[in-house]
């Protein structure tokens, strides 16, 4: 039976994750993913984006751990121009809840908020994030992870070139 991380626990982790993307760690960010991860982010146009699937719904990102990695490769080379020069970010991350048990480990939400400053452009990304975490060997690692933007669109964000 998997042990149920605390609140705080969760917390502590999701931080991590936010600290390592704001901090342009790419590689130790895809590192915090199990081998059979997944990583997605919703169109803002679907209707009901909890409980969507990428085989039959438009989603912005559908990402396994092979193309996580290579996103995180990518992101750290000066021949990414979408982010060369990089973009400045602020990921926090509220109202974190422990919702139960899925796949063999606890299952959170939290509302998020993705500040970007780029070319003198600011912009937000908010919605809420639905994560799936696992211990493996005695670490945390996401096996699941799922952005839910409360945006009617991304017109006023342009393209999504960040990790959310």
């Amino acid at each position: 039976m998997p042990s149920i991380l605390t609140r705080t626990e969760a917390e502590d982790f999701l931080f991590h994750e936010a600290e390592l993307l704001d901090d342009w760690r790419m590689p130790e960010w895809a590192a915090l993913y199990t081998e059979g991860a997944l990583y997605e982010v919703t169109s803002p146009a679907s209707p009901d984006p909890v409980a969507s699937n990428a085989a039959n719904s438009l989603f912005l990102i559908s990402d396994h751990i092979d193309r996580i990695r290579g996103r995180a490769n990518r992101l750290m080379k000066k021949s990414a121009h979408a982010e060369f020069p990089r973009s400045k970010t602020r990921h926090l991350v509220t109202n974190v809840r422990i919702v139960g048990e899925e796949d063999g480990g606890t299952r959170l939400r939290a509302n998020i908020a993705v500040y970007r400053t780029k070319e003198d452009t600011s912009t937000v990304f908010m919605g809420e994030a639905w994560y799936t975490i696992v211990n493996e060997g005695g670490t945390l690692k996401i096996h699941r992870k799922r952005i839910i933007l409360d945006l009617n669109s991304l017109y006023n964000q342009g393209r999504l070139t960040i990790i959310l």
